[in-house]
């Protein structure tokens, strides 16, 4: 899994009505991204265009969580979950991230992610459940 550093303790945000936009190709390539991503990525579109969408990947993320959601969407099916992601500068944000397969002439082509701002009760769950699963326990109590 893709490890990328430096990480900080210093949080990002950005408006509730704003959307972060991307989408990628089948390899998680990024093909497209809006102001907004761009703006709270800390990476200029120049960076960002023809990278790896796991560029933006926090190290706090456990990677069943980036599998799940692979396997999903490789199914043809939406994918919907918070995510915890890392700025250029090492600074970290949240985000609610809706991802869908791109379809054209019945062939999946891409992927496009829509990412809007989440609750601070679902990063407190989504924050509890990861380090949970990174520490090898189940995401949920039993």
């Amino acid at each position: 899994m893709r490890k990328n550093l430096p990480v900080t303790l210093q949080a990002r945000t950005f408006r509730e009505s704003e959307r972060l936009i991307s989408t990628t190709n089948l390899k998680g390539q990024i093909t497209y991204c809006n102001d907004a991503f761009v703006a709270i990525s800390g990476f200029t579109r120049e960076e960002l265009i023809g990278s790896p969408h796991n560029l933006v990947r926090h190290p706090d993320m456990p990677e069943g969580v980036f599998g799940h959601m692979w396997d999903t969407l490789k199914q043809g099916k939406a994918w919907m979950g918070i995510v915890k992601n890392r700025c250029k500068n090492g600074d970290y944000y949240w985000v609610n991230a809706y991802v869908t397969p791109i379809w054209e002439n019945g062939q999946m082509v891409g992927y496009e992610s829509v990412r809007v701002l989440p609750t601070a009760d679902q990063i407190r769950r989504a924050d509890v459940m990861y380090t949970r699963l990174r520490e090898g326990k189940r995401a949920v109590p039993v």
